[in-house]
């Protein structure tokens, strides 16, 4: 009891530490928050039929109310999660923190979203391979959890499917502009889920979604008003669409990874608004109870935000439905390239970090001095007059930083009328600078990088002429305009361009590692496209997503590791389908092991953030997936239910803090040999060994490889590859052999260091096993040093 008293105490600390909560009254002068509680569900009297019915029975009344004031859920968890959240006051929220089956609580909280040729990039070719093998999908449903869906768009037509497999027991929710109807062979389901935003904000979440952002375009049901999940969905699962495009950008054919795969919406977020935790929590649990195969999850906690697994929703939620079989993909995260900002970082999920791929829309700024800079745009309304040089004017030379960032009312439109005006990245959303420009009478703009974005570029569908640089570009350009008595430039827009080189490249905004929370285990797992991905597109808002932008366009593009996760939920889908025996731990290890490091100049994958800079495990994690090779992995390193309550063991986390996140009692084994248990230990398909102090340090972990190739006997042989650092790296045994009665073989990895090395830099390297037959399963190894508390 004293453990678990430890507990409750120290998750309410942490729930009072977090952000705070908008917070409703209960009308005699004492607010209200809410509240989710993890209940004991095995210990519901026979009585109630449903543990609904026994949460609003007299047994969690409030004692004061003598039973006459009845507990009202907002959410009822009860598969992936077992409790309920609630609205609640404090001293309400206090009194079932004492009631003797319920585990722990914590307040509700905001997250944020994370937000044609990419399949082909990531090696999928039609008729061939994953493609061919998995027949694009067709028998997997794909539940995304995001702002809806727009149910009318052909990426969701379900034209040449078979019926919906048999096993699926979801449903269509009917509500404002979205009859029951609307679902059908290809969107099997869409529900959403309000009541944790309703009581968030004291609203409906529509009417609260509108009062944040000033729009009307919202609907109390499963439909799309943002288009970040019409996007994401299609990306992972859109059906074939000829003759796509964003306005003329990135034509072609659109489709998603798992093109016949079938999709499920849970609309969880709102437009403006955010998600909810416990709306997450619902989605969650509502999507492995209707039977999706994968989850597929662009939300996080933005800034690098970490809690403890067992406080973490997505991290509860991810677990419940990991162990029932269903992979789940998260994105890491847009705060790159600042280490450590990287989020989900569950080893149970897979998370992804972005790069880039092989097209570009390239834009090109020519300078009176006849010197031209390179941008990215994907502007497509009337172009600046041929050779019509335009004055060019820097807002931040005079007024200030606000003016230098165009802030809305920052800049004199007396001094950029019909002007070219350079804006500087930050503090406001990019394409709302072009809005302040134009307004103010400018004739277009350019929006210069600085040290934080780097040479990182995104295209956007700017609402005059405009394009984005980078830091280096940024700087020529602002130097020139101040340097010249009467500075003049046009911008000129090239389109779209296939074959870029070198690419991928991990995005700037890409979160990186270390892992904040656990750093024995490697995060991000590996990066996919994310970077100017086309996609469907909701019909209630513009490209831009602002509410003063009146187009509408069939696709957008639009770059995130939102973008990057559901190329991974597809990826999954189709390895689902091709391997319907696989564990989500294998899938994961598939797309891990098979992953590149190399560019297509056969050079090391580069960070887009620094021109030159190789990237690092820490950035891409395995590296880019490369689906032709994921198929056929050879070996892959398997986890379940014991391998994950080991790990929250070897990190300290005490037995009652388990059960929040397992929904069973556990019991963290003794070490063995008086050796302490590591985070490290997990067989995970990255290794991350974490070195305390100064020198002769050396640690080793065990990993066990699952033969999963054609040929039942196989023989495989280590070799390592390291960076230098005075780190050495053995493997033994260095031959693993399979057989048909051999399946399973375990190995050590043993890292050792006399000293650590100048400045403590982390070192890298590879362990990879081959078979000589074409199987290289490839494992990246970081070595990192801490001094001891």
């Amino acid at each position: 009891m004293a453990a678990r008293r430890r507990l409750l105490l120290c998750l309410l600390l942490l729930a009072t530490t977090l952000s705070p909560t908008a917070v409703a009254s209960d009308g005699a002068g004492e607010s209200k928050k809410t509240y989710i509680f993890r209940v004991d569900h095995r210990a519901k009297p026979t009585v109630f039929p449903t543990h609904a019915h026994w949460y609003t029975s007299a047994a969690f009344a409030s004692p004061a109310s003598a039973g006459a004031d009845p507990l009202e859920p907002l959410h009822v968890y009860d598969t992936v999660f077992h409790g309920f959240s609630a609205s609640l006051t404090a001293s309400r929220a206090d009194e079932l923190r004492r009631h003797p089956a319920v585990l722990a609580a914590f307040e509700d909280q905001v997250r944020q979203l994370h937000t044609t040729r990419s399949p082909q990039f990531m090696g999928l070719r039609a008729r061939l391979g994953l493609w061919s093998l998995a027949d694009y999908g067709s028998d997997v449903i794909v539940g995304v959890l995001d702002t809806g869906v727009w149910p009318e768009h052909r990426s969701l037509s379900d034209r040449n499917l078979p019926p919906v497999p048999a096993r699926w027991r979801g449903g269509c929710d009917s509500g404002p502009a979205f009859p029951a109807s609307s679902c059908n062979r290809k969107l099997v389901g869409a529900r959403f889920f309000s009541q944790g935003h309703a009581a968030h904000y004291g609203a409906t979440a529509a009417s609260a979604a509108a009062a944040s952002n000033g729009s009307s375009a919202e609907y109390m049901s499963p439909r799309d008003a943002d288009g970040h999940g019409t996007h994401t969905a299609t990306t992972a699962a859109g059906s074939v669409s000829y003759d796509a495009s964003m306005e003329g950008y990135a034509s072609g054919v659109a489709k998603g990874v798992a093109p016949k795969a079938r999709v499920a919406a849970y609309k969880v977020c709102w437009k403006g608004a955010g998600c909810l935790d416990s709306d997450i929590l619902a989605g969650f649990d509502r999507a492995v109870a209707d039977g999706v195969d994968v989850i597929s999850v662009s939300i996080g906690g933005g800034n690098g935000a970490v809690s403890p697994f067992y406080i973490d929703p997505i991290a509860i939620g991810s677990y419940g439905a990991v162990s029932r079989g269903v992979f789940v993909a998260t994105s890491a995260g847009n705060e790159g390239p600042a280490p450590m900002s990287v989020t989900n970082l569950a080893p149970w999920v897979a998370t992804v970090g972005a790069g880039t791929i092989d097209r570009s829309f390239p834009a090109e700024i020519v300078l009176g001095d006849g010197r031209r800079l390179s941008g990215v745009s994907l502007y497509s309304g009337k172009p600046l007059a041929n050779n019509t040089m335009l004055s060019l004017y820097y807002p931040g030379r005079s007024g200030g930083l606000s003016a230098s960032l165009c802030m809305e009312n920052s800049i004199d439109p007396s001094l950029v009328a019909g002007k070219i005006v350079i804006c500087d990245r930050g503090s406001s959303p990019r394409v709302a600078k072009g809005v302040v420009v134009k307004d103010a009478g400018g004739a277009a703009m350019v929006l210069a990088n600085g040290e934080a974005n780097g040479e990182g570029l995104i295209g956007d569908a700017h609402v005059l002429p405009a394009c984005s640089v980078g830091e280096s570009e940024g700087d020529a350009l602002k130097a020139y305009a101040a340097n010249i008595t009467n500075p003049t430039a046009t911008i000129v827009f090239r389109g779209t361009v296939i074959g870029v080189k070198p690419a991928p490249l991990v995005a700037s905004f890409s979160a990186r590692g270390p892992n904040g929370l656990v750093p024995e285990i490697l995060k991000p797992d590996f990066i996919a496209p994310g970077v100017n991905i086309l996609a469907a597109w909701t019909g209630a808002t513009g490209p831009t997503g602002l509410e003063s932008d009146p187009r509408r366009t069939e696709f957008n593009i639009l770059s995130g590791t939102s973008m990057a996760c559901p190329h991974a939920s597809g990826a999954a889908a189709l390895l689902r389908s091709a391997h319907p025996g696989w564990s989500p731990a294998a899938i994961r290890s598939a797309l891990m092991t098979t992953a590149v490091v190399t560019d297509n100049r056969a050079g090391a994958v580069a960070d887009e953030a620094e021109a030159g800079r190789a990237a690092t495990p820490f950035d891409y994690g395995a590296g880019h997936v490369a689906l032709g090779r994921a198929l056929d992995p050879g070996l892959v390193y398997d986890a379940g239910d014991e391998d994950y309550v080991a790990f929250m063991c070897s990190i300290g986390y005490e037995a009652n803090a388990i059960e929040v996140i397992t929904h069973r009692p556990v019991a963290c084994p003794t070490s063995t040999a008086g050796r302490k248990p590591s985070g490290s230990d997990l067989n995970y398909p990255s290794i991350s060994v974490v070195l305390y102090g100064g020198g002769n340090q050396s640690r080793t972990v065990i990993r066990t490889a699952t033969n999963v190739g054609a040929e039942a006997a196989a023989t495989y042989r280590a070799r390592v590859e390291m960076s230098s650092g005075g780190v050495s790296v053995a493997v033994e045994p260095e031959k693993l052999v399979f057989s048909t009665t051999v399946q399973k073989q375990s190995f050590a990895v043993t890292v050792a260091a006399a000293s650590a090395p100048a400045g403590a830099a982390p070192v890298y390297g590879h362990v990879v096993w081959s078979d000589g037959r074409g199987h290289d399963v490839r494992s990246p190894i970081v070595v990192t040093w801490l001094q001891p508390m």
